[in-house]
């Protein structure tokens, strides 16, 4: 059972963002920090990208872990509400990041996919992702 009645579980999810959430706006600051310039949200590119270095051939995808599905991560715990729904909606949003990323590479782009949850540790997201661009 849910602890929130229908219209206010509405309410909250009416303000989950889509772009330019907390963990997007980190990565960004720090890829622009490590001298980088990119382009947001390539829409002629598979999954829109969150951040796209062309001169590079590289993407950034920085998932949130419940929405996609990050695999052994608390914050991926499904709700016990609505199962069928729930199951359907975040096994198709896997399914479509994996043909996204394997398109992607199909065409000759290198991708990194960071997690909401990984976006706490600093120092490891900087090298992680200073590693990524520098390889």
């Amino acid at each position: 059972m849910d602890v929130y009645d229908k219209k206010k579980r509405s309410e909250i999810m009416a303000r989950v963002k889509g772009r330019d959430t907390e963990p997007e706006l980190l990565v960004r600051s720090i890829v622009h920090n490590l001298g980088y310039r990119f382009r947001l949200y390539r829409r002629d590119l598979p999954g829109n990208p969150d951040i796209t270095l062309p001169r590079h051939r590289k993407v950034i995808f920085v998932h949130g872990c419940f929405w996609h599905g990050h695999k052994n991560c608390p914050r991926a715990a499904r709700p016990t509400t609505n199962i069928s729904f729930w199951k359907k909606k975040l096994d198709s949003n896997m399914a479509r990041d994996l043909l996204n990323i394997r398109q992607l590479r199909k065409e000759g782009w290198r991708v990194l996919v960071i997690w909401q949850c990984q976006t706490k540790d600093m120092q490891r997201l900087v090298k992680r992702i200073d590693e990524f661009l520098e390889s």
